[in-house]
């Protein structure tokens, strides 16, 4: 029972960066949706900056530890890592994560995109809002992904 300690620790690093991931995930769309709803150049500059940020201070951070504290939880709490509800998890993770990949280079370039036409006080090229809509596209299906992660996790149906 010495890893008892850590169990509680591991589990509470779990959960907290699964709200991190979903919860930072969900105020980036909004946040850059809301944005962009607006005609104003520099609160979209403004928006895809500080999602560029927001990306890499919480979200890729808790992309990495999931996956580590849930090896760890898997193997202290003696779970078969092949169970299909385990097993939906990670096609489940595997989806968000082939989206959040090019989302974060899209978020990129649009704040690149914005940033330029805001300095030389220019329009959007076509290619912003291409990208854009492309990123809310990827958005929705690793939004439901983490809905249907969270349902596993909370009932782990056998």
């Amino acid at each position: 029972m010495a890893l008892y300690p850590w169990y509680f620790i591991i589990k509470t690093l779990h959960i907290m960066s699964s709200a991190i991931l979903f919860g930072t995930g969900l105020g980036i769309a909004f946040f850059m949706w809301w944005a962009n709803k607006k005609g104003d150049l520099a609160a979209k500059a403004y928006a895809t900056r500080t999602v560029v940020i927001a990306d890499f201070m919480f979200t890729a951070p808790s992309v990495i530890i999931q996956p580590i504290t849930g090896i760890l939880l898997l193997q202290y709490l003696g779970y078969n890592p092949f169970d299909l509800w385990l097993t939906l998890t990670y096609i489940g993770y595997t989806i968000a994560g082939l989206c959040w990949l090019p989302v974060v280079w899209i978020q990129i370039r649009l704040r690149n995109l914005a940033m330029a036409a805001l300095k030389n006080k220019e329009e959007l090229p076509k290619e912003y809002y291409k990208l854009f809509r492309v990123w809310l596209y990827l958005g929705w299906p690793a939004f439901i992904a983490l809905i249907i992660i969270f349902f596993l996790m909370v009932f782990k149906p056998v």
